[in-house]
């Protein structure tokens, strides 16, 4: 693990992922509902604990879960103390880094929130 966190230390973070939690969760979304359409209509009921959807949300978290292990990694670089005034490269990748961080965590919730009402439902009407 300890190497892991060494290369995602490595690893810059840009403007490319901060956004990549939010997309996941919002595929996440669309796979959700596109798959409650078409398990109603093709079933005609919904299915109990469908796999492929169980999958897609594991994909998911986990993606997310990588993205905020990298920006978590990468918000700990030192440098100055807050507030970040400067425009220093370090600063940017602080801001930057953290600011994935907290679109990660609150994407992970996201998709728990949008898995949860495919889990609990028990028909289609």
């Amino acid at each position: 693990m300890r190497g892991w966190l060494k290369r995602a230390h490595g690893l810059r973070v840009t403007l490319w992922t901060l956004i990549v939690p939010p997309s996941v969760w919002a595929v996440h979304f669309l796979f959700s509902y596109l798959w409650a359409a078409v398990s109603c209509a093709k079933i005609g009921r919904w299915a109990r604990f469908p796999t492929v959807f169980a999958i897609g949300t594991v994909i998911a978290l986990v993606v997310i879960l990588l993205a905020g292990l990298i920006a978590w990694q990468q918000s700990r670089t030192p440098g100055d103390p807050p507030p970040h005034n400067e425009g220093t490269d370090i600063d940017r990748l602080r801001f930057l880094a953290f600011s994935t961080l907290l679109l990660s965590g609150l994407s992970f919730v996201a998709v728990l929130f949008t898995a949860l009402p495919v889990l609990m439902l028990g028909d289609c009407r």
